[in-house]
């Protein structure tokens, strides 16, 4: 069993991206430069904004924290968004998602220059990425790519099954597991709340990538002999004796698990810092123009 180190590996990019960004530089060239909305005190979205505006340093990458309170009007925030469109010292943005009830996401989603949409959740950029047209795809499933990459574990021709079919992992994972690529030219099977035979699917599959976002969901008898296990979930469990009170779990039993696996993802320290990696990617190619002129 080969644990996929997503920690290591993470730290391997940011210094590759560092050195092209400071090679970008010294040939006069502009340092890509991202921006970030964060709404109200989510304590998730607090941690993940931080850890982004590290990576950035890390990367040599210029970057903006913009904060607005949990009452701020839709109107306010979609400005604000269309200032940053129109900012051409900013080369991609994110808005943390997610926002308070009285803001809709998909309008906010929509509002963001496709060019500078560093998260790939425009509409634009995920129909490019279904059909297999350059394009920023989106953070999670394109570090999942990396990490399959990095490892050298086989895809084509394998089953591969994805537990989720949210429009953040499970649809644009199972696009690109089924692109002609490596990684890719896998059967994909998704499987949801409303599957008949998922475990199953599961117990058939060479690949498991687990994003439903329900703890210790894949148990032993789920997982064949030798499969990959890929483990997007993250969700707070209590833990009292933990210092924050929580601890991350992931969608998989990783104890009973991991020992059946040829490789697995630990959570955390798995596709965690690849996710925010993979924005690095992006906002590096948007600094380029890479895709978008």
């Amino acid at each position: 069993m080969t644990l996929i180190d997503g920690k290591a590996i993470s730290e391997q990019v940011k210094q590759e991206i560092a050195a092209e960004v400071a090679e970008i530089v010294a040939h006069g060239g502009k340092r890509p430069h991202l921006a970030a909305i964060l709404v109200g005190h989510d304590g998730g979205s607090e941690t993940y904004v931080a850890a982004k505006v590290k990576a950035c340093e890390v990367c040599g990458f210029k970057s903006s924290l913009i904060r607005y309170e949990v009452d701020v009007t839709e109107e306010e925030l979609l400005a604000k968004v269309r200032e940053l469109n129109e900012d051409a010292n900013v080369d991609g943005f994110i808005v943390q998602l997610p926002l308070p009830k009285h803001i809709s996401e998909q309008k906010v989603i929509e509002t963001i220059d496709y060019r500078k949409d560093v998260d790939g959740f425009h509409p634009i950029n995920v129909g490019r990425m279904s059909i297999g047209l350059p394009c920023y795809v989106s953070a999670t499933p394109n570090g999942i790519l990396e990490l399959l990459k990095r490892y050298q574990i086989e895809t084509s021709g394998k089953k591969c099954v994805v537990l989720g079919r949210s429009n953040i992992v499970g649809k644009p994972m199972a696009a690109l597991m089924m692109q002609k690529a490596y990684p890719g030219d896998a059967t994909v099977t998704v499987c949801h709340s409303h599957s008949k035979d998922l475990i199953k699917e599961c117990q058939e599959a060479d690949i498991i990538i687990a994003a439903l976002g329900q703890p210790n969901f894949v148990k032993t008898e789920m997982v064949k002999e030798g499969a990959v296990v890929i483990d997007v979930g993250t969700t707070r469990v209590p833990d009292a004796s933990k210092k924050s009170g929580f601890k991350l779990t992931g969608d998989v039993k990783f104890d009973e698990v991991a020992p059946k696996c040829s490789f697995i993802t630990p959570v955390p320290g798995g596709v965690g810092p690849m996710t925010i990696v993979s924005l690095m990617k992006n906002t590096l190619l948007a600094g380029k123009k890479v895709i978008y002129q």
